[in-house]
């Protein structure tokens, strides 16, 4: 198991690296720059600058040097604990990230609880109750979290809370509670409000987990193993918990990689419907505005959240399933 690991984390350096230069890239890929985003804001609102203004202003954030040098230039500055500053926000984006990610994560673990504590159970009991009442209810629904896109399910939850509830559910605090200091109810009033967001967020990954469980599930009931530990004598529902079930969670648990970046980001576009103060509408308006160094550093921070959560993954599949062990062994 040691090895296993070891050597997982030795491969961790040059993905970083590797990462580090796709994130550059995607921030550097639309033409243009922040400089010329914002003449175009300037162009917009009747203002305009002179050549040399211009060129001023790209001296100033380093944005006349050639593509590989302002790269060396930026992963020098975080190697160092530096994120740089906001060219949009003219504010360091290590504070920028710091205020939102509180509420990031409180948002992305509800998901996540929410997906996981159905997910499994719906495809156990889909899967043990093969084509009764109970496994084409669970199809239905799972077809419908899968088709429905979630931006349309919040849209729809808003027009329903507004029409007939006279209430607006954006946003994770009421009016009073929006720039309140930290307080005992602040935090109820959070969790008032956090519920509806995760539900709407969980509702996809609800119905695609389930579905992979009862899939999953169903393959291994039908193996040998099981038909002899039932002909020992254990009751069907500890033969199923104890195997089978803990078999078919392996595509479960591979799916902890992407969920990392998921609990630093929450749904953009979700987000962005229901006005939560998190870090993925953060990253649009940067992208927008081709903030090039808050971009780059959440986009970065994504991709590293990635890769860790891809080596939890493997490492939780090693000590669930001793066949991969042996694998790599």
């Amino acid at each position: 198991m040691l090895q296993y690991i070891i050597k997982r984390l030795l491969l961790l350096p040059l993905l970083l690296f590797l990462f580090s230069v796709f994130a550059f890239v995607v921030i550097q890929a639309p033409p243009g720059d922040f400089v010329t985003s914002y003449i175009a804001e300037l162009a917009a609102s009747g203002s305009s600058m002179d050549q040399a203004q211009i060129e001023a202003l790209r001296e100033l954030y380093g944005l006349n040097q050639p593509m590989h040098i302002q790269y060396f230039k930026w992963v020098g500055r975080i190697l160092q604990g530096d994120l740089g500053v906001s060219l949009d926000w003219q504010r360091p984006n290590a504070e920028l990230i710091r205020e939102r990610l509180l509420l990031t994560l409180l948002l992305g673990l509800f998901t996540f609880g929410f997906t996981w504590a159905l997910a499994i159970p719906i495809g156990i009991l889909s899967a043990t109750r093969q084509y009764s009442f109970l496994d084409y209810f669970f199809t239905v629904f799972n077809y419908i979290g899968v088709a429905t896109p979630t931006f349309m399910t919040a849209l729809v939850l808003m027009w329903l809370a507004f029409k007939y509830f006279g209430v607006s559910i954006t946003g994770l605090f009421s009016a009073e509670y929006v720039d309140a200091p930290w307080s005992w109810g602040r935090v109820v009033d959070l969790l008032k409000h956090l519920w509806l967001p995760a539900v709407i967020l969980g509702m996809d990954g609800t119905a695609r987990l389930a579905r992979v469980m009862r899939a999953n599930l169903l393959d291994e009931l039908h193996k040998p193993y099981v038909e002899m530990a039932r002909a020992k004598g254990l009751s069907e529902w500890q033969l199923v918990l104890k195997y089978p079930v803990r078999l078919a969670l392996n595509p479960l648990i591979s799916t902890i990689g992407w969920y990392l970046p998921l609990l630093f980001s929450g749904s953009v576009i979700v987000a962005t419907v229901l006005n939560l103060p998190t870090i993925g509408p953060m990253l649009l308006r940067s992208l927008t505005n081709q903030d090039m160094f808050l971009a780059g550093a959440i986009v970065l921070i994504y991709c590293s959240l990635a890769i860790i959560g891809t080596l939890i993954s493997d490492i939780l599949l090693a000590w669930l399933d001793p066949r991969i062990r042996m694998e790599e062994s």
